[in-house]
């Protein structure tokens, strides 16, 4: 490789130091080792069909070129996208950031501290404004918000049979569309009507209630008396909002709402044509144990300290399985992050000057189109209003566009307009013009109703109140940073989840206006810039996966996961195989996948691993026997969830397909895969790829994610539609399409020969390490020649017994040398699955593995009775700066050696800002807001 290239620098390795390094392995080249680990009867016969390499600068101006095709208007189509202003100071610090964006899920609390901070800000925002007392810190997006409210619900019904689902017709579209993927599996019926016209008795068998608070035309209704009779019937209320809007109305909470959810896109994050935006949900307090993904809790570390953790859902996937009630086991973080530090920005004062804003904006245009003689069909209303103009409404839609407007098109009749934060005063004046309408009236009639005027206060507490200055906030957000360790600090090596060099001209398209001005309903001539791009990338994972046809649509890997299981079902109910419901999947499974078995609409029936951690075949061979007759699928992940290439792998997909099943590969191990095999040549059907992992899209402190799937020429016909007509796996056609830049431009960049050359050194890496650390900790999993894929499962149980050190003292004592825990206790308990990836240096590998030794002579002289059992530095790991400079310190260790195990951390030093946090203190007191100001006061 040429040193200009992008993959040198991708790349951790130098050629000469890579073939060294598998020599030292006992392999004559990389590709001798290579060879010995994938099994021949899968690899790759040619290389990859993709285009050559391009420099950074080159893929930039290529990139530019595509997405300048791209028209950007003011979009006043609502429909819960809107126009917003992202504060300066949160671009540069927080979206472009990467002590930000490249930080991973906050699993080990203690060195995310500042990202959970700034999540616990979030759900304060969304408990605060939505007057419910209980919220997670982000769904992937409205749509996804409303299908797990309902699935909740659906779980935790009152009435029996729970069969039906009351949607109100003013619900958005798009989201009515992804509740008709989502319920369709669990037997749920969809009722729809008009509520505001009909009465309060219910049918029997519904569930739950949703309407929409405002509603698409606009309105926005007093549903108190009806969510009165509805709750007395049994059903439970799902109320989709709008922030925003929620500073001018009565919050869900006040109206006996249960549950309400909605997109915090407006709170400074851009559209994106799309996505990445944060959803939102807020419960009642008895739903509040049942609340899907991610919520941060607070808790004490081990000084009584304040420390924030995750909550008791988190991830209950691993935990229930099939038994679970969503398989999401993600957030939105980066993207709540913005939208709480927009609240904070502003607080209440601004944020209510900014609705009340659009608001007057708003009645302005409605009372000159009704001086017009025109009809505003609602008769209330927060920023969007209906206007029927009979068979007029698409040549005045068109006058707009012309104009630099788009305005939703209803229909021959009917047009409406929502403006937002980027509306002023002019684009009243120009539509004004354009129509020939009166004089705008200085202070129109308010279009919310006296009733449904908000009195109650909301974002009381400090946060909002302190930091409106640009230099608090750029404080604030720094000091919040620096509690985090993120990938600009270290290497972070957790198996399965991939955590590679996210370089920084991928990410720089994000902040384009041709990447984020777009809506994602504008008219398709608009986006051609964004359609060119997806097709070439949809075209480009085809040919690494081997497979005909991709969806880009799913907006995480739990999501894939659920759309290729989905495009299964539906392929066998195109064939009359309505009884084929069985799912196989390994105990060693990722618990994303029996979940969204369960939600396609299938039965999880287990198939046993073997001692070496692969499918049992022959267990794998009696259950596809038994169920032949209703076989729907089986799921793997490959290489294993052991980090081992199966060679049966083969034999196992003709296997099903000889029992009529259909193979689903979870792409979680891709990063093994690219340029040397792929779903396609090993026999799979279906492959969802984490671009959050193998492309290069930053995890983000625990999301955004993308999780296109790709899929043979049978299963094309199954994938998600991007069009309005029929159901979808997320709210927007192709959801969180912005982010999609980033791995257009890791593929450009790389070319096939980069990309094959990753996978390689992400092997060898993966080698390396486990021959570094296996005389210390055991490698516990190997494939056929004593090698591992592209990540290792070490062993450190055997220290329980011998030094009363468990996995969970390794991990915190990491902290203290600077890194980031490895995947702990996952697939295995007492274990830790390391991925290195293919980005990091030979001299970081060695650093990482130094501090491994060095924990291993901690541990050592425990063993020999050198050092007490019970009080030892790593039990008592990490150590934070205020515990090492505390006057009394009594333990049996120095303070240089608690904080300097390594002499290079005299020269630079990561400090955990806490001490080990207390779970079970955490889960008992279930806190999940900020302090109230008066707290702060005492």
């Amino acid at each position: 490789m040429q040193t200009h290239t992008f993959s040198s620098r991708h790349l951790g390795f130098t050629a000469p130091e890579a073939e060294s390094l598998a020599q030292k392995l006992g392999h004559a080249s990389v590709a001798a080792l290579i060879n010995a680990v994938v099994p021949s009867a899968i690899r790759r016969a040619g290389v990859m069909n993709l285009p050559p390499a391009a420099t950074e600068h080159e893929a930039l101006a290529e990139l530019e070129a595509i997405m300048g095709r791209n028209v950007v208007r003011k979009n006043f189509l609502g429909q819960g996208y809107y126009g917003t202003l992202t504060p300066p100071v949160i671009q540069r610090n927080i979206l472009e950031n990467p002590g930000w964006y490249t930080a991973y899920t906050p699993y080990q609390a203690e060195i995310s501290q500042g990202r959970m901070e700034a999540l616990m800000n979030f759900q304060t925002m969304v408990t605060e404004l939505t007057a419910l007392p209980v919220a997670n810190a982000s769904l992937l997006d409205e749509g996804t918000a409303v299908a797990e409210a309902a699935a909740l619900c659906h779980a935790s019904a009152k009435v029996k049979p729970a069969n039906r689902l009351l949607v109100d017709a003013q619900l958005f579209p798009q989201s009515l569309q992804v509740l008709r993927t989502r319920m369709a599996p669990l037997g749920v019926e969809i009722v729809e009507q008009d509520l505001r016209q009909t009465g309060a008795p219910l049918a029997a068998g519904v569930f739950a209630v949703v309407v929409q608070y405002p509603a698409d035309d606009g309105s926005v209704t007093d549903w108190r008396a009806k969510i009165s009779a509805w709750k007395a019937q049994g059903a439970m209320i799902i109320m989709a909002t709008d922030l925003l809007a929620l500073t001018l109305l009565v919050a869900p909470g006040e109206l006996g709402a249960d549950i309400a959810v909605g997109s915090a896109q407006r709170f400074g994050v851009p559209l994106g044509y799309g996505g990445p935006h944060a959803g939102f949900m807020a419960v009642c307090d008895e739903l509040k144990r049942k609340l899907p993904g991610r919520i941060i809790g607070r808790s004490i570390d081990a000084q009584g300290k304040p420390a924030y953790r995750l909550s008791l859902q988190t991830r209950e996937q691993h935990i229930r399985r099939e038994k679970a009630t969503s398989n999401i086991c993600t957030a939105q973080v980066l993207l709540a992050v913005m939208a709480g530090m927009y609240a904070a920005w502003h607080g209440p004062d601004g944020l209510r000057e900014i609705a009340g804003a659009m608001h007057r904006r708003t009645s302005q245009l409605a009372a000159a189109l009704s001086a017009k003689g025109w009809a505003v069909t609602n008769d209330t209303w927060f920023d969007t209003i209906s206007v029927r103009v009979p068979q007029q409404a698409a040549a005045m839609v068109q006058q707009a566009q012309a104009a630099g407007y788009n305005l939703r098109l209803v229909d021959a009749d009917h047009f409406r307009i929502s403006l937002d934060e980027t509306a002023i005063d002019a684009d009243v004046a120009a539509l004004a013009n354009l129509w020939t309408l009166a004089s705008i009236p200085e202070t129109p009639p308010s279009g919310v109703p006296p009733t449904l005027a908000r009195t109650t206060s909301y974002l009381q507490q400090e946060v909002f109140a302190r930091f409106h200055t640009e230099h608090e906030m750029l404080r604030y957000m720094h000091r919040l940073e620096q509690k985090d360790l993120a990938l600009n600090e270290s290497m972070i090596a957790l198996g399965s989840c991939t955590m590679k060099l996210n370089a920084a001209a991928e990410m720089m398209a994000l902040s384009w206006r041709s990447v984020g001005a777009l809506h994602p309903f504008c008219p398709l001539d608009q986006a051609s810039g964004y359609l060119a791009m997806m097709h070439q990338l949809e075209a480009w994972l085809c040919e690494i996966t081997g497979f005909a046809a991709c969806s880009l649509q799913p907006n995480a890997g739990s999501q894939g996961e659920l759309a290729g299981l989905l495009a299964i079902r539906d392929y066998h109910l195109s064939r009359g195989d309505g009884g084929r419901n069985i799912c196989l999947i390994p105990t060693s499974a990722h618990g994303t996948n029996p979940a969204s078995a369960v939600m396609a609409g299938m039965k999880v029936v287990p198939v046993a691993c073997d001692e070496l951690g692969n499918i049992n075949v022959e267990d794998l061979r009696t259950k596809a026997t038994t169920h032949a007759a209703q076989l729907a699928a089986l799921m793997i992940t490959y290489p294993s969830t052991h980090g081992v290439f199966e060679e049966t792998v083969l034999e196992i997909c003709q296997l099903i397909h000889a029992h009529g099943g259909q193979v689903y590969m979870d792409g979680a191990n891709m990063n093994a895969q690219v340029g040397l095999t792929s779903p396609g040549q090993i026999g799979a059907d279906v492959c969802h790829l984490n671009l959050h992992k193998t492309f290069c899209i930053p995890h983000g402190g625990g999301g955004p994610g993308v999780g296109p799937i790709c899929v043979a020429a049978q299963l094309a016909p199954f994938l998600p539609s991007v069009t309005p007509e029929h159901s979808r796996i997320s709210a927007a056609p192709y959801g969180s399409a912005s982010i999609l830049t980033i791995s257009w431009m890791y593929i450009r960049m790389m070319g096939a020969e980069g990309l094959t050359k990753a996978t390689e050194y992400a092997i060898l890496a993966a080698n390396y390490v486990a021959h570094q650390l296996e005389a210390r900790f055991p490698v516990l999993y190997r494939g056929k020649n004593g090698l591992v894929a592209h990540e290792c499962i070490i062993d450190a149980r055997q220290y329980k017994e011998s030094a009363g050190i468990g996995v969970e003292d390794v991990a915190k004592r990491l902290m203290d040398y600077g890194y980031h825990s490895p995947t702990m206790s996952w697939p295995v308990p007492g274990t830790l699955m390391i991925e290195p990836t293919e980005s990091e240096s030979l001299a970081e590998l060695d650093q990482f593995c130094a501090s491994f030794e060095s924990i291993y002579q901690e541990i050592h002289a425990i063993e020999t009775g050198a050092v007490d059992r019970e009080h030892n530095v790593l039990r008592h790991a990490p150590h934070p700066a205020d515990v090492l400079l505390a006057d009394d310190w009594n333990r049996p260790y120095s303070r240089a050696q608690a904080a300097f195990p390594m002499a290079r951390l005299k020269h630079h030093k990561y400090w955990p800002p806490v001490s080990r946090v207390d779970n079970v203190y955490g889960d008992k007191h279930l806190v999940c807001t900020c302090d109230p100001v008066a707290d702060y006061a005492e």
